[in-house]
């Protein structure tokens, strides 16, 4: 399976190239080598014989005996004979024995009755009576060989008379050979790891610029990105930055702007309560002030939200268990229907004014319109949920995700009367979002509602 990551796609490219370059190199040398060798070997006997044949044929009769007898060495035999040699008759030049004798025929001065025959074939050893350590120049690489072919030779000299050579070469040894391998390996390895090292300098700011936006995310007024790198990655980082700075501007401004709103409406709220406690009509007057109530609830309702208060409080480590025990007991005090599921120790780092303020809206959602509240913590390697079941009717499928949007609220058992301005749940979504996670609704099988806000582990 291919890597997903930039950093492991680009290294995947790298090797798959360098690998494919090893082999063809390595391929390319076997070929030039084993041509190198051949050429080397072939062509330095067939010059031998010919300036041999030449030699011979050009001196008097009565020399030619002797310095055949002088030519001829263990490892070369040099014969002269009134017939042909045996091989001569069955010889047929194909391959590397065509391309001796066509040598040969461009080296000898040209004959009307001039044959050369040529044949190589398989040899069982090496050169004739020659030991593994002979002290001849090509001793070394006839051991590195371990196998033999022999070149027989047959020229008709001018006077009719055939002059025969034999001998024995070394079979190409092999192609790659164990300082090659390590040369290679060694190469390998050094541009493996320069290819590692250039790879995750590159995309390392990447990886930089994600984690700064989940931290966006989470927190607007979060530190600004670091701006290293390539030319493009400062760029992108830079971009990044102005986005941010831009985004908290904005939001500051909203606060700002909400919270001259609230001192510009408590005033006049203020003297509504004062001129509603001197009516006189008890019931109008009652209904006033709860109408009052209602209006300063929902200024103080919005403006936390305006606020998003999670981001302001600093994060600490707090046993959740105990801070959602500590809620269901105060709310239970109260006399609402609310239990929790016993559990052990949770250590998690979080903004505990913040978390309870979320999970209490979900209690009091779940009295509110499912007319019970079960509370249970579940966590894995990862994540730790807060989940508050309910006996209520549910929400429809198609609302599941709307009743999260500030201010949306549904009909019905979730009418006005119930009270509530459908912040309660978007508050607390906001919340597990500043804290890394996450708020979901969904329906439970055997009836009512399950609210779980998640958080990382």
């Amino acid at each position: 399976m291919a890597p997903k990551s930039l950093f492991g796609q680009t290294l995947l490219i790298l090797l798959a190239g360098l690998v494919a370059s090893h082999l063809i190199g390595a391929w390319i040398y076997a070929g030039d080598r084993n041509q190198a060798v051949r050429s080397v070997g072939g062509l330095a006997l067939a010059q031998r014989i010919a300036n041999l044949t030449r030699l011979i044929e050009e001196a008097p009769p009565d020399w030619r005996d002797r310095i055949v007898a002088a030519s001829s060495d263990p490892a070369f035999r040099v014969a002269l004979s009134e017939a042909p040699p045996a091989f001569a008759a069955a010889a047929t030049p194909t391959g590397a024995s065509e391309i001796v004798r066509d040598f040969l025929a461009d080296q000898l001065a040209p004959a009307a009755a001039r044959q050369i025959r040529v044949a190589i074939a398989p040899a069982s050893g090496p050169p004739f009576g020659i030991a593994h350590d002979h002290p001849m120049p090509m001793a070394p690489m006839m051991h590195a060989a371990g196998a033999w072919r022999g070149l027989d030779v047959a020229v008709q000299l001018a006077d009719g008379k055939w002059l025969s050579f034999a001998t024995t070469l070394p079979v190409t040894g092999p192609a790659v050979s164990l300082q090659f391998v390590l040369s290679m390996a060694i190469m390998a390895i050094i541009i493996v790891l320069a290819s590692v090292w250039a790879v995750r300098r590159v995309t390392a700011p990447l990886g930089g610029i994600a984690a700064a936006a989940e931290r966006l995310g989470r927190d607007v007024a979060a530190p600004p990105l670091a701006e290293a790198g390539t030319a493009e990655m400062r760029q992108a980082a830079r971009a990044f930055n102005e986005m941010q700075s831009r985004l908290r501007r904005l939001v500051e401004n909203r606060t700002r702007m909400l919270a001259a709103i609230s001192h510009d409406l408590r005033t006049p709220l203020t003297l509504l309560r004062l001129r509603a406690e001197s009516v006189d009509n008890a019931e109008e007057r009652e209904k006033m002030l709860a109408t009052i109530a209602e209006m300063n609830g929902m200024i103080e309702a919005t403006l936390a939200f305006a606020r998003d208060e999670a981001t302001a409080e600093p994060p600490r480590r707090i046993d959740l268990a105990a801070l959602v025990a500590s809620i269901v007991d105060d709310m239970a005090d109260a006399g609402m229907p609310v239990t929790s599921a016993a559990a052990a120790p949770i250590a998690c780092q979080c903004r505990p004014a913040a978390l309870k303020r979320a999970v209490t809206n979900l209690i009091d959602n779940a009295i509110k319109y499912g007319k019970r509240a079960q509370v249970s913590l579940q966590t894995d390697l990862e994540r730790i949920e807060i989940v508050v079941d309910d006996d209520g009717p549910g929400i429809p499928e198609a609302e599941l995700v709307r009743v999260l949007q500030p201010f949306y609220r549904l009909e019905g058992s979730r009418s006005r009367e119930t009270g509530g301005i459908g912040l309660g749940l978007a508050i607390a979504q906001s919340i597990a979002q500043a804290h890394g996670g996450d708020l979901s609704l969904a329906n439970r099988s055997d009836g009512g509602l399950r609210a779980s806000l998640s958080l990382p582990r």
